[in-house]
């Protein structure tokens, strides 16, 4: 796909919500997409999306593509005698962006309302360098408690209201960038292999999992239900900024993050690398030291064990509503896992 096309398809999954344990909403999205390369698609009880693509045989390797659907946000806790609105969060939310945010509240209907975060006036704070507790935030929405209970339900989400927008030369911003843009990659991975699927020396499920945010809950159900042999995770890592160590981060425009880690496959890790390599790919090199922090953690020891990989996307501001990301490292993942099926599978079985 061209890079507008790219563009046009993750603003369209990052305007979806999502926030994790009620994802159906980003996974029809999602799920749309996949269906233009496969009419194997299925949504899950979980919220998980999988695509099959391809027959399992004796002797071929089943692989799993995995890129998480959910995202960030907060859950109503309470709702005061005042009609404001308590939350509590889903997922590593970052407490310093929570003053004076719009928000919306998604609720059990579908309908969406606006709020805004309650927040302290400068002079009158007394201690700016503090981020507020949760306890201490609460959703506006302008209506009394009687109103605002005829209209939303304790466990309904919130999110902070963003739009997605381009900035200079391939950059974009929006929230959920953390996991939509390993969404888009694995659609833009099969679109470049739609050609392909019947010579692959495999076949696929490509699983778009829910819950990753709170504990990587839909990766470990979908990975025990395919059952794959490999599996590759897509997700985000961080990209420096200013002020950033250069060897604790990648570099945002330098092409995807391949993960070398004890809990990971070093054969296929090296596949990777050598993938770069030969294909003139730009890579960088994510070193972890434990577990990833990522889906390869569940995958990896479901059942007896499976032989997985990360690929992850230099990303900035991660947690927030303004994620930033390159669409050149979309496109370089894309190709350098689309290589990994056509030429690495084999080897590394």
């Amino acid at each position: 796909m061209e890079e507008k096309e790219l563009i046009d398809i993750l603003f369209k999954l990052t305007r979806q919500n999502g926030v994790s344990g009620d994802e159906f909403c980003a996974s029809k999205t999602a799920a749309a997409e996949l269906e233009k390369y496969t009419s194997d698609v299925t949504v899950d009880d979980f919220g998980n999306v999988i695509a099959n693509i391809g027959k399992r045989q004796e002797g071929k390797p089943h692989l799993m593509l995995d890129a998480h659907i959910d995202e960030i946000g907060f859950i109503v806790t309470y709702i005061t005698d005042e009609g404001f609105l308590k939350i509590s969060n889903c997922g590593g939310t970052d407490r310093r962006l929570l003053l004076a945010q719009q928000v919306e509240v998604i609720c059990s209907d579908g309908q969406r309302i606006y709020g805004v975060t309650t927040s302290t006036p400068p002079h009158l704070e007394t201690d700016e360098k503090k981020a507020p507790k949760l306890d201490d935030v609460f959703v506006d929405t302008g209506l009394s408690k009687e109103k605002v209970e005829n209209i939303v339900s304790l466990g309904d989400r919130v999110i902070i209201s963003n739009e997605p927008c381009l900035l200079l030369g391939d950059r974009v911003t929006s929230k959920c960038l953390d996991d939509r843009a390993g969404v888009l990659t694995l659609i833009q991975t099969l679109d470049l292999l739609k050609n392909e699927f019947e010579s692959l020396n495999c076949s696929l499920s490509v699983v778009l999992s829910s819950q990753e945010e709170t504990g990587e809950r839909g990766a470990k159900t979908a990975a025990y239900k395919v059952n794959p042999d490999m599996a590759i995770a897509v997700d985000v890592s961080f990209a420096r900024v200013e002020g950033d160590k250069k060897y604790t981060c990648g570099e945002m425009g330098k092409g995807p993050m391949i993960g070398v880690s004890p809990s990971l496959s070093k054969s296929m890790s090296n596949g990777f690398i050598q993938i770069a390599k030969t294909e003139k790919i730009p890579y960088q090199i994510e070193v972890m030291g434990g577990t990833t922090g990522t889906n390869a953690d569940a995958i990896g020891v479901t059942r007896s064990g499976v032989k997985t990989a990360t690929v992850s996307i230099p990303l900035k501001y991660m947690h927030t509503p303004v994620e930033v990301i390159s669409i050149s490292d979309i496109e370089n993942s894309a190709r350098l896992i689309a290589e990994f099926l056509r030429k690495g599978v084999e080897a590394d079985v």
